[in-house]
């Protein structure tokens, strides 16, 4: 028995001081120390001569060193002893091509390519070694032939990877349109390599590519996939009125499910296309036998018809909300409609009590928390514009009581912050913008650390915090939908409290605001304003980057867009905006979209 245990520690011992210095090995090789690698991966291919990680760090160190015949002659040994293994045929090629001799390296490459049709079952092992010195062609060439010898091998996965590397982009869309008919489970990953070439210019080669791939494969094959990725295709050009056409084709021979095109209108109204998406809700409107479905979807349209509206259309809009909720009275969703029914009341009517009655009776028949704690919600936005703040702050409190795990509670301890910076209790706002700092939504975390800062900023210099007072209250009448007012009290601050600042600042908030006005001229004026004479502060990238989609989308000057998004890729890298700023970058530049 003690003899056992001592040859098993014996054993152990060994091998593990024989992986110690196999690692050794590793390691001078990989700082370049190839002499040292040499002289322990000899002692060690002398001890294990059949390990093949042994062998090929021993060949590598003789090539590195350039000691090429030295390591032919172990290529041609390991060669001999296993009749020709094709890996060691691409191997001893790899040696040549070192050497410069591309004339042999291409013979051994074609040598081990012919191997695959007498060992068919190499294919992969052969393709892989082509891929591990780059030779993309060989191994393309390698898995089509294996292909070829057999229809049921799939190599389309590995094919369309070489293919993109190639630049081959019809040829790596068809490989991996053909493996997602295959098998559905690749339709993620197929989708993720179709986002990185394809833009929003349907006239970009990628784009153009796909669109005739799918519309051949469309006539081919008519299956829904592809009339659903032609659908994703048009969308991303923003093509809506032809991806509506493929959501219909879409819904007529699917299973009268009429999700897709809802979702398809919404995407549209995000995109701001709203004619589109009043064409497309209201063909689901006009399809759907579902009172649900039916009242989500007027929900909707009465929705995108407030976006589009002025106040002369404001009396239509009432009574179709009045409709919906008289059709509906007591159906499941009516909470949302009869929320934006009161916050249509108190902010474009002006009819703050009106609205106030009427969710403080939807709060008595509803039937969770969770409606609860929306409705008290968009009660205290309200009380926020009449300015009874304590009252606001008591219904904010009680919906983070409500819905404590829920990221409507962080939004109402950002609103209790907010409801405190109007009143000009900057401290205790601060106080609580701080704790939001690490809330697990962004959006939230990041408004509440722009806030937070604001309000450091602009208390250090000015113990009476006048310059801010006067900024939360233009603040305040900016979320009154008073736009003219807080325009001309920003004006104030920027003659008043010239130079000091929260000047930049109200040059932001100024610009916002003549945006929604329409007025992007003088926003143009506010956003190169801060750019000259604070390009250096917390605000320079904000200011590059609205502005680069002021020119893209409203002034039409693409060339002054990619300028300025070019401007936030060199210089803010760390900006919020670099991902999209990047993005858009090489989109209007025509780069393939990583």
């Amino acid at each position: 028995m003690r003899c056992f245990l001592f040859i098993a520690l014996w054993f152990i011992a060994g091998c593990g001081l024989y992986a110690q210095s196999e690692q050794l090995a590793k390691n001078f090789f990989d700082q370049g120390e190839y002499e040292k690698a040499l002289k322990v991966y000899e002692r060690l291919y002398q001890e294990n001569p059949t390990n093949p990680v042994i062998f090929n760090g021993l060949v590598s160190s003789h090539q590195q060193l350039e000691e090429f015949e030295k390591a032919e002659m172990l290529l041609v040994e390991r060669l001999n002893k296993t009749a020709n293994n094709p890996a060691i045929l691409i191997e001893l090629g790899h040696n040549f091509e070192l050497q410069e001799d591309q004339e042999k390296a291409e013979r051994f490459y074609e040598e081990a390519l012919q191997s695959i049709e007498g060992r068919p079952n190499y294919a992969y092992s052969i393709a892989r070694g082509f891929e591990q010195y780059n030779l993309l062609d060989y191994a393309a060439r390698s898995y089509e032939r294996a292909m070829e010898m057999n229809s049921d091998r799939n190599f389309n996965l590995q094919l369309a990877r070489i293919y993109g590397e190639q630049g081959k982009i019809e040829e790596m869309f068809s490989n991996y349109l053909d493996l997602i008919e295959d098998d559905m489970k690749f339709y993620g990953l197929a989708n993720r390599e179709f986002n990185r070439y394809i833009t929003e210019d349907a006239e970009s080669e990628p784009n153009i590519i796909l669109r005739k791939l799918l519309l051949k494969k469309l006539q081919e094959n008519p299956i829904l996939l592809y009339n659903e990725m032609l659908s994703w295709l048009f969308i991303q050009q923003k093509d809506f009125s032809k991806a509506f056409a493929q959501e219909r084709a879409i819904y007529k021979r699917g299973e009268n499910n009429l999700q897709g095109i809802l979702n398809l209108a919404f995407v549209a109204k995000e995109a701001k296309d709203y004619e589109s998406a009043k064409e497309i809700i209201s063909y689901a409107i006009g399809e759907s036998p579902s009172p649900i479905f039916n009242l989500q979807a007027r929900h909707f349209l009465v929705k995108l018809e407030l976006e589009m509206a002025n106040p002369e259309d404001y009396e239509t809009l009432e009574n179709e909300f009045k409709a919906l909720i008289a059709e509906y009275p007591q159906t499941e969703g009516t909470i949302n409609l009869k929320i934006d029914y009161a916050n249509f009341l108190a902010f474009q009517l002006d009819r703050k009590d009106q609205a106030i009655d009427l969710l403080k009776n939807t709060s008595e028949i509803v039937n969770s928390d969770f409606e609860t704690a929306r409705i008290k919600m968009a009660l205290a936005d309200i009380l926020v514009v009449q300015e009874k703040f304590n009252e606001a702050l008591i219904y904010y409190s009680q919906v983070q009581n409500l819905v404590k795990n829920d990221v409507m509670a962080q939004n109402a301890r950002f609103k209790v912050a907010k409801t405190s910076y109007y009143k000009g209790d900057f401290e205790w706002a601060k106080t609580q913008l701080d704790i939001l700092k690490s809330s697990t939504s962004q959006l939230i975390a990041n408004d509440a650390m722009e806030l937070s800062l604001l309000i450091s900023d602009n208390s250090l210099e000015d113990s009476t915090q006048t310059a801010l007072k006067k900024y939360a209250h233009a603040d305040l009448l900016s979320f009154q939908k008073r736009n003219p007012e807080a325009i001309e009290a920003l004006d104030s601050i920027l003659v008043y409290h010239k130079g000091e600042k929260i000047e930049d600042e109200a040059l932001l908030s100024q610009a916002k605001l003549y945006e929604e006005q329409k007025n992007f001229k003088k926003a143009e004026h506010n956003y190169l304003e801060i750019i000259n004479s604070f390009g250096d502060d917390i605000l320079a990238d904000n200011a590059h980057y609205f502005l680069a989609e002021l020119y893209a989308n409203e002034l039409q000057d693409l060339e002054k867009a990619k300028g300025f998004y070019e401007q936030i890729i060199f210089n803010f890298a760390d900006s919020i905006y670099f991902v999209e700023a990047r993005k858009k970058y090489r989109m209007l530049r025509g780069d393939t979209i990583e």
